[in-house]
């Protein structure tokens, strides 16, 4: 067996409480204090520190495919705006093979021009295409997320009000225009009033699909100059695809803009360095000698 010897209760000094002292007032210094916060930006953080996160929000993937779309959608302008001048130099052939003979390598230069131009931007428009509607689908859950309510229409309805030929004419504003008004945080109740930017987006966009249309039939037809009219069809059909490029880049940036919170290397600091004109600060009474602080 062991022993272990504590010392009684009673043998334990008792410390004495120290009695509360009575209110003195809020602190006082005698210059004013330099203390104080950090000067940070609040931000809504993306994770619990010390714990796992595999769940990306709809907000954490706007600034991402912005950026991506953003370089996309510019690559495909200069695509575009090439096939159009490649096009365009082709009539200008046409036109001159009238008076005279052309030279057969500047022919077989534009024609292979002309077919490396349109079937890269033929192809390439795919993917802006898939990516733009990706970004939408995101942009939409994230602003229905910021408002804590659920989108305005579903997903099936708005796939189709922009894939489905003919739908999609109409059904485009009305989609790009309920985004915009849940990006302004405006009242679900309220009617969207489409602004300037998303008007000339959809009316690029129906000029796009209408000269679609038209160059499509136009090419059907038999005959020499339904050729040549074909070949101005096709360039401004180029020339408005890669309008609606660059109008739907400026709305991508200004949604996404709108929807991402503001990140804090893209604020300014600002310091005070010089006063002038101010009234002269008063002269505080000294503290008397002893006075609790």
């Amino acid at each position: 067996m062991r022993w272990v010897a504590s010392p009684p209760p009673s043998a334990a000094r008792r410390h004495r409480a120290a009695p509360a002292e009575p209110y003195s007032g809020p602190p006082s210094y005698p210059v004013p204090p330099r203390w104080g916060f950090p000067d940070l930006t609040w931000r809504r953080p993306t994770a619990v520190p010390g714990t796992a996160s595999s769940v990306v929000r709809p907000i954490d993937r706007i600034p991402v495919l912005a950026r991506s779309l953003w370089t996309i959608l510019w690559t495909f302008v200069v695509l575009a705006v090439a096939a159009a001048g490649a096009e365009s130099w082709r009539y200008a052939l046409l036109v001159e093979s009238r008076d005279s003979a052309l030279n057969s390598r500047v022919v077989e230069f534009s024609d292979a021009f002309v077919m490396l131009a349109g079937l890269l931007t033929t192809i390439f428009s795919l993917l802006p295409a898939g990516l733009s509607m990706w970004w939408l689908l995101v942009a939409r859950q994230a602003a229905a997320g910021e408002a804590g309510e659920a989108p305005p229409r579903p997903t099936w309805q708005v796939l189709v009000g922009l894939l489905v030929p003919l739908a999609n004419l109409p059904m485009a504003l009305s989609v790009v225009g309920e985004l915009e008004h849940a990006v302004l945080r405006r009242p679900r109740d309220e009617r969207p009033k489409p602004s300037r930017l998303v008007l000339g987006w959809w009316g690029a966009w129906l000029a796009n699909w209408v000269l679609v249309v038209v160059t499509i039939i136009w090419r059907i037809r038999p005959g020499v100059q339904a050729m040549a009219d074909s070949v101005v069809l096709v360039a401004l059909t180029d020339l408005a695809a890669a309008a609606l490029a660059i109008l739907t880049a400026l709305v991508i940036r200004r949604f996404s803009r709108l929807l991402t919170p503001i990140a804090p290397e893209g604020l300014r600091d600002f310091r005070v360095l010089k006063i002038e004109g101010a009234p002269a600060p008063e002269l505080r009474t000294a503290r008397p000698v002893g006075a609790a602080r």
